[in-house]
């Protein structure tokens, strides 16, 4: 079947936030770090305790800390760190140390001198905390003189950065976290879904309330409502009518995706990650269950998820998700993503048992 894509590319590439390195389980060793210390045993983790362990460290170690990775094979949880003093404290912590060259500003530094010099179609660029470096990857499609380009670049950005190439062709597709809209507003795809083996899609029901045709942000169709619900609840079920590719996937708006393999219900403290077309990719926490919001105009909704993860206008119905698990749909809040604020989550779980779909 040949797919109409949607022009815009983003690779999937492994991601460089904490819930997609513990969900990675991958360990390499590189000539860019020193071997992990063995000065204290580390203790052996489950994902979701390295991944609260890994938030915790990155908070007390602040600069000092160079981006955090789980060894699924060990069950340990990997820090890099820049100093000896900060190893210790990561091994104190029950967690092995890596002493590592790039700092996360200098790699931060490298992806911005990427954007701005090398922003070429077909191309990717991650960063990779087992080789604490940028990865930047050309596939097929990127001729010999952007190639040429690329290398320069690259070589000039020294140890921060390496140069690879895929024999693939980076495709887009429409995923969790982008921009849904009719032309006269913008909400955000939540997640794609399969009911009687037909593909639709999740947002947020006061979306579905005020759109009935969507497209995506270049204005290619996408679909048809197929249930709203608001303000008793907050969801929306959309049926492709476009032939896309629509993947289980969310997209984390630095070239990578999450793949998302189900559903769970929210618990208070759970980590989690909320993507949106306005906004991008956040992170946070549960801080409550079965929140009551009113938005005025007699728009009461009940039984959300409330978190401290900000959002905006224009993120409602993206995707609240924690590692490979789909959890929530934007559905409001207060503040933004410079003030934060509280924001609030339809359950995924309930619209799927509502509309009879499933992840897919």
């Amino acid at each position: 079947m040949k797919h109409r894509r949607i022009p815009k590319r983003w690779a999937a590439a492994a991601g460089a936030g904490i819930a997609a390195l513990v969900a990675a389980g991958v360990t390499f060793q590189t000539a860019n770090a020193s071997e992990p210390s063995t000065t204290a045993t580390p203790e052996t983790l489950s994902v979701t305790a390295a991944g609260k362990l890994a938030s915790t460290l990155v908070k007390d170690l602040g600069t000092d800390a160079a981006g955090t990775y789980y060894d699924a094979q060990s069950k340990n949880l990997i820090v890099n760190v820049l100093d000896k003093a900060a190893a210790d404290t990561v091994e104190a912590a029950g967690a092995k140390a890596r002493v590592v060259a790039n700092s996360l500003a200098e790699l931060k530094s490298a992806r911005g001198t990427l954007k701005q010099d090398a922003t070429i179609p077909g191309t990717s660029w991650v960063t990779d905390p087992t080789t604490n470096r940028i990865v930047v990857t050309a596939d097929r499609t990127v001729s010999d003189a952007e190639w040429a380009t690329l290398s320069k670049v690259v070589d000039g950005l020294g140890a921060t950065a390496e140069l690879q190439r895929t024999k693939g062709e980076f495709k887009p597709f429409i995923a969790g976290g982008d921009a849904i809209t009719d032309g006269s507003g913008r909400c955000s795809l939540g997640f794609n879904v399969v009911k009687g083996g037909e593909p639709y899609f999740l947002t947020a029901g006061h979306c579905t309330e005020s759109i009935t045709d969507w497209q995506d942000s270049d204005g290619n169709e996408l679909g048809t409502n197929e249930v709203s619900s608001f303000p008793d609840n907050d969801y929306g079920l959309v049926k492709y009518t476009a032939d896309v590719e629509h993947p289980s996937e969310v997209n984390l708006y630095d070239g990578s995706s999450q793949a998302i393999s189900g559903a769970a219900d929210a618990t208070v403290g759970m980590a989690v990650t909320r993507s949106g077309s306005t906004t991008q990719v956040h992170e946070g926490t549960v801080t409550g269950l079965d929140a009551t919001v009113n938005y005025g105009n007699g728009d009461i909704v009940n039984g959300l998820i409330q978190t401290d993860v900000c959002a905006e206008p224009g993120d409602s119905g993206g995707s609240l998700f924690s590692g490979d698990k789909a959890v929530g749909l934007t559905s409001g809040g207060s503040g933004d993503c410079t003030s934060g604020g509280e924001t609030f989550f339809q359950p995924v779980t309930e619209a799927l048992s509502a509309t009879g779909t499933e992840i897919g």
